[in-house]
Order: structure tokens, then sequence, then C-alpha cells
């Protein structure tokens, strides 16, 4: 009979190793999203004109969103690689390696010639570098939410994973912030050099990212499964035999949570502009509800600890329901208050409490052996399709001429089948999950 040795348990909330765990999940999403949300911001106000000029406003447009979208379809292929890693050689080390990725890609676009300078060799090299952030935040999320998740008691998991996605946040509130200062700094120059700077930037913040991941320690799970010998080559082969049901599900409450973030940040800011509000201003209040979504997420997830991570979640869907044509109705309403109540609502209510609990709900879903593996396939499945293609298909609803009545139909159609779906997968609150 193997003998596992003594390994520390699960520490609390309120000790000092604790805190540091949750401020490195935290401090650290918020750096690798500050990364990969402001290119999102950047394909609906510079992109288009800077790589993509010569195909005429509408297309151009649309072409900026596909490469945003690209970025999506790599995450769940950067979810296997380092689910696999995460899983086989530790949580630690994939956090630190998907860091160091996602900065080189990202100051690799802000050092990126134009098309003008050197032709088609520019949108194929952007695109490419937008795969690789892909990759590396499609790895970022599955190591942060188990960090904080193995590391939390049972009565407090779903707070501490969701100060995961709060960073997330975080990293949008400092990334629009930056891009806002610079378009106004730069003035005329903005889309010669001012859009540059924000990627640039990276570089300092992927140096203190580092440091502070570099002093946290491997989980409690992790260090007993290497210590029974628990586990596997081929962790993702341990997902599809037994977990193809949670990954399934999984993904389409990540889908609702995705496609809100984009209809909101990505389509609804291009939207916003196009119909004449002010660009800067738009940015700032994009900040500003960002704010409001990060300390409401944090409420949510801990909502979840008490009543439970479904009912948190399918209220949000049911709410999102109910609100999509009025949000989009307020997003294309050509005002400044407009916008910034459509945000407030979509992004501020409705992604928030879908953004709560979604991280705890998904990882818990998975036993320790292969949950890096199978959390990431469901969640960046999700993200993939939820933010990669909810702006393309809104932009192309758009174009045929359907309005925002067709697009507020497709929207609270992604939101009521979450809903439904969620409600037939087991609650996660509770559950052993060692």
């Amino acid at each position: 009979m193997t003998t596992i040795p003594a390994i520390a348990p699960t520490g609390s909330l309120n000790t000092k190793d604790m805190r540091r765990i949750i401020g490195s999940s935290f401090i650290g999403s918020a750096i690798e999203y500050y990364d990969f949300l402001l290119y999102a911001t950047a394909s609906s106000l510079v992109l288009d004109k800077v790589f993509f000029a010569n195909l005429g406003p509408g297309f151009a447009l649309f072409a900026s969103f596909a490469t945003l979208a690209v970025g999506y379809v790599a995450r769940p292929l950067g979810g296997l690689i380092f689910g696999h890693f995460g899983d086989v050689l530790g949580r630690k080390k994939m956090l630190v390696l998907s860091m160091v990725l996602m900065g080189i890609g990202t100051v690799a676009i802000g050092l990126l010639p134009t098309t003008a300078q050197i032709g088609i060799a520019a949108p194929i090299i952007l695109t490419l570098l937008r795969v690789l952030q892909g990759i590396a935040v499609g790895g970022e999320w599955g190591g942060a939410a188990l960090m904080a998740l193995e590391h939390a008691p049972s009565q407090k998991r779903g707070f501490a994973a969701g100060f995961v996605n709060a960073g997330g946040a975080a990293g949008a509130i400092l990334g629009t912030l930056i891009l806002s200062l610079f378009a106004a700094i730069s003035g005329s120059g903005f889309l010669v050099w001012g859009w540059r700077v924000p990627f640039l930037l990276s570089a300092v913040l992927i140096g203190v990212g580092l440091v502070i991941r570099l002093k946290v320690a491997e989980t409690p799970a992790f260090q007993r499964l290497e210590a029974a010998a628990e586990k596997r080559r081929l962790p993702i082969l341990d997902v599809l035999a037994h977990s193809k049901k949670a990954v399934v599900l999984g993904l389409v409450a990540t889908v609702a949570f995705y496609s809100c973030q984009a209809m909101t940040t990505v389509w609804g800011v291009s939207a916003a502009v196009g119909h004449g509000v002010d660009k800067n201003a738009v940015l700032n209040l994009k900040a500003v509800a960002a704010v409001v979504t990060m300390l409401v997420t944090l409420y949510a997830a801990r909502l979840s600890d008490r009543l439970g991570r479904k009912p948190v979640f399918i209220g949000a869907a049911a709410a999102g329901v109910v609100l999509a044509y009025p949000i989009l109705a307020l997003m294309t309403s050509g005002t400044i208050w407009g916008f910034g109540l459509a945000m407030l609502l979509g992004n501020g209510l409705v992604q928030a409490f879908l953004c709560g609990p979604i991280t705890a709900y998904v990882a818990e879903q998975f036993p320790a052996r292969s949950r890096y593996s199978g959390a990431s396939l469901a969640y960046q499945g999700g993200s993939m399709l939820g933010a990669g293609f909810t702006p393309v298909i809104a932009e192309a609803l758009g174009i045929a001429g359907g309005g925002i009545w067709l697009i507020a139909v497709f929207w609270a159609a992604v939101l009521a089948v979450a809903a439904v779906t969620t409600a037939l997968t087991p609650e996660g609150k509770g559950r052993v999950i060692d």
C-alpha cells in the first residue's frame, strides 16, 4: 500500500499565504487580460484602419473582428497544451510560461509595421501574433483558476476563484484607460503611434507579474496527485472517457458569459462610435462599467458560495434574455448616456453575475487528476465560440439588414440555452474536489 506523505491542509482566506495566492491569481489574470482585451478594444477602433483600410469601412471592421476571433479560436489549443502539462508537471510552471508567451505576442503587435509599409505581410503577422496571444491566455485561465480554487477552503471556493475573472475585468479597465489616455495624448497621431504604446507597456507589466507568480506555492491537490502517483500521461483521455458531458455543459455556460462580454465591449463599442458617440467618452465609460463589473463579479462569486453556482448563473442568464433588446437599443441610440446605461446593464449586471460563479462552476465538474485539461477545454471552447464569434455574427447580421432586433434575438437565444443546460448540471458548491 502506498504511503502518502503529509501535505499541508488547504489554507484559509485570512492567512498570509492564501492572500498571496489570491493576489497572484488576480494580478496575473489582470496582466494577461490587459494584453488580450487590449486587442479587443483596438480591433474596434484602430486595427481596421491600420491593417485593413483597403477593404472599405464595413468589411475592414469585419476583418478586424475576424482577427480578434482568431485569438479566441486559438484559446482551446492553449487550454489543451497547457492543461496537459498543468496536470502532469504542475499548475505553477504553466502559469509562468503562459505569461511569458503573452508578453512576447503583445509587444510584437506594438512593433508591427502597417500594411502600407510591408503590404499583406502585416495582417498575416498580426493574425499569427493573435494566435500566440490566444494560446497563452488559453493556458492562463486554467492555471490561475486552479491555484485559487485548490488552495481555498471548500466554503469559500467560489469567492476565491472569482478573483481570477475579476482580474480579467481589472485588466480590461487598465487596458481601456491606457488606450484612452494615449488616444488623448497622441491626438491625430493615434493611428500612427498612439495605439502602439499600450501594447509596448505590456513588457513592464509582464515583468511585475512574473515576480509575483514565482513566489506562490504549488496547489495541495497537485501535491497529493504527485505523492499518490495519480497523474496520467494523457489527462485529456481521462476527460474524454469520463467527463464529456461536463465539457459540453461547461462550454455552453461559458459561451453565454463571453457573448455578453463581446456584445457590449467589442461590438457595442464599435456600434456606439459608429452612431456618433465620442470615442474617448466611450472608452472612459467602458472603463467605469468594468469597475462595476469587477466589484459585482466578486459579490456574485461570494453569493454563489451561499446559494450555489447554478441559481446565481441561471438568474443572470434570465435577466440577460429580458434585457437583450433594451441594451442593444441603448448601445445604438447615439447618445453617451444611452451607451453608459447599456454598459452598466450589460456588463455591470448581466455579465458580472454570469462571471462570478463561472470559474468555480466549470472547475468543480472535473476530478483533480484531469481538472486543468477538462476545465480549460470547456472554458476555452466556450470563450472561442462566445467571444470569438459573437462580434462577427452581430456585424454580419447588421450588414445583412437584420437590425438590432435580429441581433437581440440571437443574443437572447444564447443566454436561454445556457440557462437550460446549466439547470441540468450537478451543483458544485460543497462538493469534495480533492
